[in-house]
């Protein structure tokens, strides 16, 4: 697991850093708490936490750039009371993170007691892949190449 900074050190300035947000997909994940997340995804998956505080965290992985907010972040929201009866995030959401070991990611989730939907293995499509669900119902898949 790669070292965690300290919460609050070297905080990118908000309006900079949105400007440099390249182009294409971003994802943002509403959780319940931001540290445990954040730890998760470090400790299953290898990411790194480049800057985190209470409410707020950018993770990268594999080349990927994601956030994670936590659901006070929606406090004024119209969606607020939305957030509150879910049960079940991320259902029908596969987050995948290509070239990330799904043996080892498979290997640290059952150390920390994880869900472990369905082990590594070797797919038709050429993948050997692993299902993990996180604490906030999330189902993230590492996959590799399969062997030839």
């Amino acid at each position: 697991m790669a070292a965690i900074p300290e919460k609050d050190s070297d905080r990118p300035d908000p309006a900079t850093y949105g400007r440099g947000i390249p182009r294409g997909l971003g994802v943002n994940l509403l959780v319940r708490n931001v540290d445990r997340s954040a730890r998760f995804q470090a400790e299953i998956f290898g990411a790194r936490v480049l800057y985190w505080e209470e409410h707020f965290a950018i993770m990268q992985a594999v080349g990927s750039t994601w956030l994670l907010h936590s659901d006070w972040t929606y406090r004024n929201h119209d969606l607020i009371g939305a957030l509150a009866g879910i049960e079940a995030r991320g259902c029908g959401v596969e987050l995948r993170l290509y070239g990330v070991d799904p043996d080892l990611a498979e290997a640290a989730a059952r150390r920390r007691g994880a869900v472990v939907l369905a082990q590594a293995t070797e797919k038709e499509h050429g993948l050997r892949e692993a299902y993990i669900v996180d604490d906030d119902g999330y189902v993230w898949v590492p996959s590799v190449p399969a062997h030839p």
